[in-house]
């Protein structure tokens, strides 16, 4: 292949720099590290004592169970959709963003990075809270097996759609839009159903519910938990929302992105 097709194409190169610039400022910053272990770690012990008690006081032998497996998957959904939009907003905050997008970086590249940077910052706080589940509590998410991949990834896939809509309104209007970046996924938390079933729910409620792909993967991981049943229809109708929300949000972000570069904001956006 010649460097013309190269440069017309995605360039493994430029993502590989834009990930180890991420990584290098991670790297650097201790706090930014600890940032990532102290809340997953204070998540996982305040909902295992909750365990513990409804485990020792509730007639359902599951419950604790299904608790902590939802702290544990939840905490994958917003921590990876943190990962990715933390990653963006610090380009934003060095006024860095009008930069990139001036250079060769396309913005397919610039995302592709961000995903492979969430990853990096998920699995810095989400594999030491899995081991405390294990040690201090003794449930061990990995028990579930090949199910917890199609979980992981319907999960992943949400939080990249959500990261990428939030980063394109944020780079269109600018730092005043931030707190979205922590809002938005935390409106979808009650109408997901993470730490109860849909049926709980109100009528109309429902509807909303099953519009949601994480809401399949906690109705799934529950029935994985309490039926020993694996739902591959769950898993499979989660896919399908996540394959067309991801496509509708990149497109998204594509429209905001032109939106900005017309309203020739990318150099002067700031709070």
């Amino acid at each position: 292949m010649t460097e013309q097709s190269l440069q017309r194409g995605i360039s493994v190169h430029r993502i590989g720099a834009m990930i180890l610039r991420y990584w290098y400022l991670l790297i650097s910053s201790w706090p930014r590290l600890l940032e990532l272990l102290y809340w997953p770690a204070l998540q996982v012990i305040t909902w295992g004592f909750l365990q513990l008690y409804i485990a020792e006081n509730a007639s359902f032998p599951h419950a604790g169970g299904t608790l902590i497996g939802a702290v544990i998957l939840w905490d994958v959904l917003f921590r990876g959709q943190l990962g990715f939009s933390i990653s963006f907003l610090e380009e934003m905050w060095a006024h860095n963003i009008g930069n990139l997008m001036m250079s060769p970086l396309k913005p397919i590249e610039l995302l592709l990075s961000l995903m492979v940077m969430s990853l990096i910052r998920l699995a810095i706080g989400i594999i030491p809270m899995t081991l405390l589940a294990l040690v201090l509590f003794h449930f061990n998410i990995y028990d579930l097996g090949l199910p917890l991949i199609a979980f992981f990834c319907n999960l992943i896939f949400t939080s990249w759609a959500v990261g990428i809509f939030v980063s394109g309104l944020v780079l269109r209007n600018g730092l005043e839009a931030q707190s979205i970046v922590w809002t938005l996924m935390f409106a979808m938390l009650p109408l997901a159903s993470v730490y109860y079933p849909v049926s709980v729910l109100p009528a109309r409620l429902q509807y909303v519910a099953w519009a949601l792909p994480p809401t399949y993967v906690f109705e799934g991981m529950r029935a994985l938990l309490t039926e020993h049943t694996f739902r591959i229809d769950l898993m499979l109708i989660a896919l399908g929302i996540n394959l067309v929300s991801l496509a509708a949000c990149f497109g998204a972000f594509l429209a905001l992105l032109r939106s900005a570069k017309k309203d020739g904001s990318l150099l002067s956006r700031g709070e």
